[in-house]
């Protein structure tokens, strides 16, 4: 018996722009697709959806049923959302076959301390906030973790080959591709100008003579007689 997450929702009739009014009616309008699986416009209750969506991730196995029908595994492949309220507006569900592997970007966990960014004032950068991985649909973790404690220097830099996945993953993206390194601090130009003039109501240094000059008078005396 599956221990997925269960998706209720029924067929959808109503299109294009009239789906507003199922809005306002507290239905959220979605479509389900996949590999040769006929794209069909579906709706589900939109207040069971935001339930549902504050315990998933998009890499998540849902079980979606349809009616009356047969509950069939799905990724919650994308959310559209209102550019202001944030809440959801329509979602795309992706069938999956779990004899079959697919490819999905999962987000990249940074993890750990880095001595540069802790100690030495850097700022740790992430260069990428996902890769892409090739798995079965069951075995697609939620995300990979990437140890940042290596970052001692600012010369250090993680790759993706320093990611390890679990058993049945395989990462796809380049392996050469770097991650994460740590950025030294700013250095203030202005302060470093400031430390190096002369600092306030000193007089710079007099340049040294080669000679004195003579004691008022001497050359007068000289000269005379």
């Amino acid at each position: 018996m599956s221990t997925r997450p269960v998706v209720s929702a029924e067929p959808r009739e109503v299109v294009g722009k009239k789906v507003s009014a199922l809005r306002r009616q507290g239905i959220l309008p979605a479509v389900v697709y996949g590999r040769d699986v006929e794209s069909r416009p579906i709706q589900m209750d939109a207040h069971e959806f935001d339930v549902l969506r504050r315990t998933v991730t998009r890499n998540t196995l849902v079980d979606l049923k349809v009616g009356g029908g047969k509950a069939t595994p799905v990724l919650l492949q994308g959310i559209h959302e209102h550019p202001v309220r944030r809440h959801a507006m329509h979602v795309d569900f992706f069938v999956v076959r779990m004899t079959e592997e697919i490819v999905v970007d999962v987000p990249v966990n940074y993890i750990g301390e880095s001595h540069a960014a802790d100690k030495l004032g850097g700022t740790l950068l992430h260069l990428r906030e996902s890769v892409s991985v090739r798995s079965l649909p069951g075995s697609i973790p939620a995300s990979v973790d990437l140890d940042i404690t290596a970052l001692a220097t600012f010369d250090d830099v993680l790759h993706v080959s320093d990611i390890v996945v679990p058993e049945g993953v395989t990462l796809l993206t380049d392996s050469e591709e770097a991650l994460a390194r740590v950025q030294p601090p700013r250095v203030d130009e202005e302060a470093v100008v400031a430390e190096a003039a002369p600092g306030e109501g000193e007089l710079p240094a007099e340049p040294a003579e080669q000679g004195e000059a003579p004691a008022a008078g001497e050359g007068a005396e000289e000269s005379e007689g």
